[in-house]
């Protein structure tokens, strides 16, 4: 009599999702999860709360999760992989309009009124606004001098800017607006200063709300009134909005700006076809980085079998960089045709606001390097504060750059 073999038994799962990027390499993702992925695309992960999960890391697996229904965005389902957050019994459920951590009909209802805001049309016809803004943060570093702080001076206040337009805020209310914006995507700013910051720019948007359903305007939130959604409804769109289009772009600004500005040969591509060269520097940096989901039913994947219950962390930087997919991936190569890379999500959960991050940063960089030929950073690329693997968003706080005046 013959017997079937038995499985090979699973690896022991890792301890830890991977941090920690390589010494003097802030656009790399770190060094294990390239081997992990070439080995093992789908691996056990201990979470920092002691739960044995899932990391995926391959590019078909990733998106073979991502457009699985089987697979839950709710925050509530989930083990949180990234440290920080090992005292809660289970996550918070989405906030009201936060469209990341709700599963369909709820997800359906919210993406159906806001999809046909984001067309690729519609945000074209935002391009030449774009620039106008663009060149009135140009014409101030100009006026200012060198040295500045990019992130303050341009990578964070063009998408600011922006973003304002897109929800309809009053001029005489942006310098408020975009205060309280800044603290709360301020990594470095204290507990109580960001919490303080999110309680006044709910009550802004709450006013905002109501303000356009008084007099509505040429706006988003204006478009909406007629909709089902409440006012709380509304402001939380208001605020998911403002929170997933803002610190991205700005971090893609800023960070390519670092990118280029240590491989100056990738500059005439960036000018010769910006359209192709944002979506290579996209999936090179890969800023959001991981994502989470929760397997709502038992799912085979990979020869591997996912139970209900489990929690999947993705790694978007690495099946960004699965050479599966894309030659010789760890290079940066403007040329390249990034088409398919995954740094705007997959499926049902894509990013909605993907068109408007593209018209900006095919206007912001190439505009950026026209206006200064000659930037380069004003101190060594080690002493720029590259944020930390634990932030749910790469990039830097701070890029301190310099260029020789006319």
């Amino acid at each position: 009599m013959t017997h079937d073999p038995l499985p090979a038994p699973l690896p022991e799962p890792l301890p830890a999702l991977p941090l920690d990027r390589p010494a003097g390499c802030p656009f790399d993702p770190p060094a294990e999860l390239g081997p992990l992925r070439d080995q093992r695309p789908l691996t056990r992960l201990t979470y920092p709360d002691g739960h044995v999960g899932w990391l995926v890391t391959g590019y078909a697996a990733t998106r073979a999760v991502l457009a699985d229904r089987r697979f839950s965005s709710r925050y509530e389902l989930a083990h949180f992989p990234l440290p920080g957050l090992e005292e809660f019994d289970e996550l918070p459920p989405a906030t009201v309009g936060d469209m990341t951590g709700m599963d369909a009909p709820e997800h359906t209802r919210f993406r159906r009124l806001l999809a046909g805001r984001f067309t690729v049309r519609r945000m074209r016809l935002l391009t030449e606004r774009v620039e106008q803004v663009t060149a009135e943060h140009l014409d101030a570093m100009a006026a200012h001098g060198p040295e500045v702080d990019l992130v303050g001076a341009f990578a964070h206040p063009v998408p600011a800017v922006m973003i304002c337009e897109l929800l309809g805020v009053p001029y005489a209310d942006r310098d408020r607006f975009q205060g309280r914006a800044a603290t709360v995507m301020d990594v470095t700013a204290t507990v109580e200063d960001r919490g303080t910051a999110m309680t006044e720019l709910a009550g802004y948007l709450a006013e905002l709300v109501a303000a356009k359903r008084a007099e509505p305007t040429d706006d988003l939130l204006s478009d909406l009134t007629p909709s089902d959604l409440t006012d709380e409804e509304l402001a939380g769109v208001g605020s998911f909005l403002l929170q997933a289009g803002l610190d991205t772009t700005a971090n893609m600004i800023a960070l390519g700006t670092f990118a280029l500005l240590g491989d100056p040969g990738q500059r005439a591509a960036l000018h010769a076809d910006p359209a192709r060269a944002v979506e290579e520097l996209l999936r090179h940096l890969t800023i959001a980085h991981t994502g989470l989901r929760a397997a709502v039913a038992d799912v085979e994947l990979d020869g591997q079998l996912i139970r209900a219950g489990e929690s999947v962390t993705i790694s978007v930087q690495a099946a960004n960089r699965d050479p599966r997919r894309f030659a010789d991936p760890d290079r940066l190569d403007l040329t390249r045709d990034a088409t398919g890379h995954l740094s705007f999500g997959h499926g049902i959960h894509q990013c909605l606001g993907q068109q408007l991050a593209r018209v900006e940063l095919r206007v912001a960089l190439p505009a950026l390097f026209a206006r200064f030929p000659t930037l380069r950073l004003a101190v060594p690329p080690g002493d720029v504060p590259v944020r930390p693997g634990h932030q749910n968003i790469h990039g830097v706080d701070r890029l301190p750059v310099t260029w020789d005046q006319d």
